[in-house]
């Protein structure tokens, strides 16, 4: 097991990318901290329209140990009490992985300043934040590994102004980061999506979804494991040596000049 009697945050992990990855970590050996605002996992009209299973129930049946804790990502506080809770259980803290996220639609004349400040809080004020509290933990392991989620919308518009702007600042945050703590053999790297079936993804069209699916050159949308896969391997001893990337997931889609 790549993973084994690791311990490790999934922000955001009742549904979509952070469920795949919750359930891929416990699949390697990993005791996993879900950490979202509801435990139940969303169903989706296009994508996940079955999923009824929590991911701690999903966890334990992979013979691995899972918690949840009910957390909005946006209250410093109650991330504070995410770590805590999550060192006490294990006494220690391996891994930190921050999916939670969502976009927010509007181009920059209808997007409010309401949801342009909520969209950067959740996306990456939240981040900051849980990366934060973590660190001092992650330091004192020997396989101090933090991933972070964030889309293939940080090198390119069409998104709406805040997604694709707090996506980008991920990236950056974790060039800095893996500069900071590379001393210390922490590695820090960034997931970025390309279109996965989620819940998440209710709000398009099947239309939508198609001009996706044609613009994906291997012959499939993505899917929560492919993200928990990838992410397996920056967490484990075989990603060492690298820190500070961005790398993207996304079937070949951005390797067109044009879709």
């Amino acid at each position: 097991m790549l993973l084994k009697d690791r311990v490790a945050i999934v922000t955001g992990g009742s549904s979509g990318i952070g469920r795949g990855i919750a359930i891929e970590f416990a699949r390697e050996g990993a005791k996993v901290m879900i950490a979202d605002i509801r435990e139940d996992p969303r169903r989706g009209k296009y994508h996940e329209t079955d999923v009824s299973t929590t991911t701690v129930e999903e966890i334990r049946k992979l013979g691995s140990e899972g918690r949840f804790l009910q957390t909005d990502v946006t209250d410093a506080a109650q991330l504070r009490c995410l770590v805590e809770d999550t060192v006490q259980w294990q006494e220690r803290l391996d891994i930190l992985v921050n999916n939670a996220g969502r976009n927010f639609r509007g181009d920059s004349q209808s997007l409010s300043i309401k949801d342009w400040d909520d969209g950067v809080s959740l996306n990456l004020k939240a981040v900051f934040v849980a990366t934060k509290l973590a660190v001092p933990h992650l330091k004192r392991s020997p396989h101090g590994r933090i991933i972070q989620i964030s889309s293939v919308n940080a090198f390119g518009g069409g998104a709406g102004p805040v997604y694709a702007s707090a996506k980008a600042g991920v990236v950056n945050m974790v060039r800095d980061n893996a500069i900071e703590l590379g001393p210390h053999g922490v590695t820090v790297n960034a997931i970025c999506p390309g279109y996965i079936g989620t819940a998440l993804q209710d709000y398009l069209t099947p239309e939508l979804i198609e001009k996706c699916h044609q613009a994906t050159p291997l012959p499939r949308l993505g899917t929560p494991k492919d993200v928990g896969r990838l992410a397996v391997f920056l967490a484990s001893d075989d990603a060492a040596w690298l820190t500070g990337d961005a790398i993207v997931v996304d079937g070949g889609m951005t390797s067109r000049a044009y879709l």
